[in-house]
């Protein structure tokens, strides 16, 4: 797994609208002077920082998708289920659909599109939901009512969202639309400052929850009976996931299914429902699915640049239906 992300992230470098060698890329890399100038300026002002966005985020998305399927024993669970994305959402919302009449155009395209505006927008909105949930989590009894008030504040924020649409010009929607396709090549080297750690801390933290993570998996009173502490587990799994797919989103947009499917694959892989196993498989999978999209979306050999969001989902789909389906006829059961 660490090899194919590794070669995911060889190829990422490699291949875009000018294709550079895999050898001159791995000069490039390891410092040497390549045969072209030009090469190392796209590598290390653009590609670079965008594969290793790529790679952080499929990590974090697939991780925080593990552990809300975990907590909440459902398998439609994702990193956003807890409403932090439509939190960010909201964020970007305000600012991106929010401004004064008089700068429109130019505010809304060219201002808020640059360097920490809107990630600094969404990150606001995504805290706002992440400590509400967490003193929800810290106050409720059972998961499963957790899980339904994140939903209820999700639609409370996609509410106020379609608000601030309907009443909005088309500049200031084709800026928040653009937002919301999900994107990797928008994080600068001064943004990764940002977000590789506070992706690293979310993940450190996953691993420490291993075990409570194990236990949970035949549920609460199990886990109880165990000696986990029950509220400071979720507390941790909640905060943990929520950091992940909030860093995420505030500086990549909402990134759709990653989180959703690739737990499910690495369950199929491994065959094994073990965390120690399935937190490295989903950091690797994740990481290596979320540099494959980026580099379809990019389209190498065209003009044009699609959706991120809509690859993610046209790709990864198919591959989890026929992983269930297949397992279904194995097994007499299409559970997952």
């Amino acid at each position: 797994m660490a090899l194919s992300t590794l070669g995911a992230f060889v190829l990422s470098l490699s291949l875009g609208s000018v294709r550079i060698p895999p050898d001159q890329v791995l000069t490039i890399l390891l410092g040497g002077e390549a045969e072209r100038a030009s090469w190392a300026t796209i590598i290390y002002d653009f590609r670079l920082p965008k594969a290793m966005t790529a790679t952080l985020a499929g990590a974090a998305l697939s991780v925080s998708g593990l552990q809300m399927q975990t907590l909440f024993r459902n398998p439609l669970a994702d990193p956003f289920v807890l409403g932090v994305s439509s939190g960010a959402s909201l964020g970007v919302a305000l600012v991106v659909l929010g401004v004064g009449a008089a700068n429109t155009a130019l505010l809304s395209v060219v201002g808020l599109l640059s360097n920490f505006t809107l990630a600094a927008a969404a990150s606001l909105g995504a805290a706002a939901v992440l400590m509400l949930v967490l003193i929800l989590a810290h106050r409720v009894q059972h998961s499963v009512t957790l899980l339904i008030l994140g939903l209820m504040i999700g639609y409370l924020t996609s509410a106020v969202v379609s608000l601030l649409l309907y009443f909005s010009i088309a500049e200031r929607i084709q800026a928040y639309i653009a937002w919301s396709f999900g994107s990797f090549g928008g994080v600068t080297w001064a943004q990764l400052r940002v977000l590789a750690p506070a992706i690293g801390i979310g993940l450190l933290l996953a691993i420490a929850l291993t075990k409570s993570l194990n236990a949970l998996l035949l549920g609460e009173a199990y886990a109880r009976s165990m000696g986990v502490d029950i509220r400071r587990a979720r507390f941790g799994i909640v905060a943990s996931g929520a950091v992940l797919a909030g860093a995420v989103t505030a500086f990549c947009g909402p990134i759709a299914f990653l989180g959703l499917a690739v737990p499910h694959l690495c369950r199929a892989l491994l065959r094994s429902a073990d965390h120690r196993l399935l937190i490295p498989a989903c950091i690797f999978i994740g990481a290596t699915t979320a540099l494959l999209a980026d580099l379809v979306a990019q389209a190498p050999t065209m003009s044009v640049v699609f959706p991120l969001n809509a690859i993610t989902s046209l790709l990864g789909a198919p591959t989890v239906i026929w992983i269930i389906l297949r397992r279904g006829v194995q097994r007499g059961t299409f559970g997952v």
